[in-house]
């Protein structure tokens, strides 16, 4: 199942809409990750687009859910406006509220990216030996995402290669890379041995911090090339 929704509309045309939520994570004192409310925005904003991209989708508008006071609003909206520009979208309309009648002890944070569809992706993919599968940066969770930022695979990688042929990217969310795998490989039986990689494969990726590749082996340079020192090969073995 992927996380995002398909909605078919009049004249061929259909929508793909994806979103995230945030707790906990912010500047308020009972926050459990102090960061600031840009990067907050930011990082939520990465997954629901990345997961809008991945559909096959191109952002057309995002809706910002804020539940972290009046004040944070701007700092919201240019985290968002950071991820839109690592994506070179300037078309891309910002919209949403204030949650402005209680205060709540914790911040929270929801984001809806809603895109037009503007590619086709495979029902079911099945493996074969004349397939590759890699990660792009690494699986990073809570302070890790800010203390390790050269290891967070950037926006703009992500969007070359999931624009490629005969291509197909996953993010990798809180349940870690071998539950994505199971998602994209829903027909075969994964077991954590059938994956031989340095990467942690249970450990959660936060914010999608990286993403899985699945791409025919004809095209693993290419990969590379784009990737640089985010490429991290999953070898499948059974």
């Amino acid at each position: 199942m992927r996380d995002f929704v398909t909605i078919p509309l009049s004249e061929g045309e259909t929508l793909i809409i994806a979103s995230d939520n945030s707790g906990a994570v912010g500047m308020k004192d009972a926050d459990l990750v102090k960061v600031s409310y840009e990067t907050v925005a930011y990082y939520s904003f990465r997954v629901a687009a990345m997961e809008c991209i991945a559909g096959g989708g191109e952002p057309i508008s995002v809706v910002l859910h804020n539940f972290c006071g009046n004040e944070p609003w701007e700092e919201l909206v240019k985290g968002v406006q950071k991820g839109l520009k690592e994506l070179g979208l300037n078309e891309v309309s910002i919209s949403g509220s204030t949650e402005s009648n209680f205060s709540l002890n914790q911040s929270a944070v929801g984001i809806i990216v809603i895109g037009k569809k503007i590619k086709g992706l495979p029902t079911q993919l099945f493996f074969s030996d004349s397939i590759r599968v890699a990660v792009i940066g690494m699986p990073l969770i809570g302070n890790e995402v800010v203390q390790q930022q050269a290891d967070v695979a950037p926006l703009s990688i992500f969007q070359e290669i999931s624009s490629m042929e005969e291509i197909v990217v996953l993010p990798v969310g809180s349940k870690g890379i071998l539950y994505e795998i199971k998602q994209l490989f829903s027909k075969t039986v994964f077991i954590k041995e059938n994956l031989v990689t340095k990467l942690d494969v249970d450990k959660s990726s936060g914010p999608s911090t990286c993403f899985i590749v699945v791409y025919p082996k004809v095209h693993e340079e290419k990969i590379k090339r784009a990737a640089g020192d985010y490429f991290h090969l999953l070898q499948i073995k059974f």
